[in-house]
């Protein structure tokens, strides 16, 4: 495989370099505050998971002299590349927080831990820490644009590989570093970029996240710092794009340069399931089916999903025992949607006792997947046939943006405070929504972290 043709590098540090706040039009910056607020929710309700209590036991972040703030924690404080490990890997603990189909992972888990630490430690206004935000999720798409589909279905996990350079780039806007600083910084993000697929299920996924909120912000701090890495590691030989088999099918600088003026971070798509998103069609379609047609798990003989072959590799998990490994199982996601389960944060949909429970598997192993050429990943076809020789068909496609942005924020509020409220109360989550909408005001953006850090008195409902 050949190096890419053109500055690559250099073309993606510069579009993302060039974003001010004043110029950002309004609907990117109300999606970059969706970013925010779901971000918030996902990593307060995170906080509690044991993969988020294995690492800070394991790695000790309390710190006298702490610039950062560990959500959900009161009154813990780290260091500024700890918070954004653990932040980081607590908002993609539950699988619940945003995508992107053009980046092919998870936009805001790597960019805004380490963005919102450095800001908090820095003293960075509102506006500075929104079009840092945008900054991140703008080249970490882009770099999506130009390697995918061949970097993802390798097997790289784009949250942990393109997220670096996100993180990266986020942090090099807040430092407000000249261009050949951030050539820099991109170098040492793409050295350090990592994740795999064969880890979905596993602890290990949501580590991805923090780590690359982790090694983004140490790029950005390094090479702000005089610290040097090849300014071309996107395009040269042996670079990122080659080395990790991303490369084939790109155009080069072109694919960078066509988005030029546009602002992908208008794309992202908000989960309602806490699951991988390649299974919410499914299941949107299976809790359609048992609501329209009153279907019963004792009415079902058999299901057929379809799906391209690349799904195989995401959320294939054929018999899944555990919660994590049901959050990446199509089979057992369109049982639970048949079932009627709470699939949001706040049920036990993804526990180890409800995938092994005898009415789930029953139903699970019913359910076949089935490769069809032409399907889109993110609308999923799915037939149900009944015992009585009836056959019902469902279709959802949940890859379209939204167009309405207000009922998008209504949806997301309603998320927040489900996610946020039984972690730091009503009234505090109230608070967390009231400083996300206001942001731009403020300036320092520091009260937003620790009133998240702030555990409230929690009502009785939660």
């Amino acid at each position: 495989m050949s190096p890419l043709q053109g500055a690559v590098t250099r073309e993606l540090a510069e579009q993302a370099r060039a974003l001010a706040f004043p110029a950002l039009p309004p609907d990117a910056v109300t999606a970059a505050k969706h970013c925010l607020l779901d971000w918030l929710g996902t990593t307060l309700a995170g906080s509690r998971e044991p993969l988020t209590q294995i690492l800070r036991r394991q790695l000790d972040p309390a710190s006298e002299r702490g610039e950062a703030t560990l959500l959900g924690a009161e009154p813990e404080r780290t260091t500024v590349l700890l918070a954004a490990l653990i932040n980081g890997a607590a908002s993609h603990a539950l699988d619940f927080d945003d995508t992107h189909t053009t980046m092919s992972g998870h936009p805001s888990a790597p960019v805004v831990p380490a963005a919102l630490a450095l800001a908090e430690a820095r003293g960075a206004s509102g506006e500075r820490l929104l079009a840092a935000i945008v900054a991140g999720i703008e080249l970490e798409c882009r770099l999506g644009a130009l390697v995918n589909p061949g970097h993802y279905t390798a097997g790289f996990h784009a949250t942990g590989t393109l997220g670096t350079f996100g993180a990266a780039a986020a942090c090099a806007h807040l430092l407000d570093l000249d261009l050949e600083r951030w050539q820099h910084v991109l170098g040492l993000a793409g050295t350090q970029a990592a994740g795999l697929k064969s880890s979905f299920g596993t602890m290990a996924k949501p580590l991805h996240a923090g780590k690359a909120a982790h090694d983004g912000l140490l790029a950005a701090l390094l090479g702000g710092g005089g610290f040097t890495g090849n300014p071309r590691i996107v395009e040269s030989r042996q670079g990122f794009a080659e080395t990790l088999r991303g490369a084939a099918g790109a155009t080069g600088i072109e694919a960078i340069e066509r988005l030029r003026g546009r602002f992908l971070v208008r794309d992202t798509l908000f989960k309602y399931h806490a699951a991988c998103y390649l299974t919410h069609s499914a299941i949107d379609g299976a809790r359609g089916l048992r609501e329209r047609a009153g279907l019963r798990p004792g009415d079902v003989e058999a299901v057929t999903v379809e799906v391209p072959r690349g799904s195989l590799d995401v959320c294939n998990i054929e018999s899944p025992s555990t919660g994590l490994e049901g959050k990446f199982s199509l089979r057992a996601t369109v049982a639970l949607g048949l079932l009627g389960d709470d699939t949001g944060a706040g049920g036990d949909a993804f526990t180890d006792r409800r995938m092994q429970s005898p009415e789930l598997v029953a139903l699970r192993d019913r359910v076949r997947v089935a490769v069809a050429s032409g399907t889109s990943p993110t609308a999923t076809p799915l037939l149900v046939r009944t015992r009585d020789g009836r056959e019902h068909r469902a279709l959802v496609d949940v890859g379209t943006p939204a167009a309405d942005l207000a009922e998008q924020g209504r949806r997301l509020e309603i998320k927040f405070r489900s996610l946020a409220g039984p972690v730091v109360g009503r009234e505090r989550a109230d608070e967390l929504v009231s400083l996300v909408a206001e942001l731009e005001t403020l300036p320092d953006a520091a009260p937003l972290v620790r009133s998240a850090a702030r555990l409230g008195r929690l009502d009785p409902a939660n």
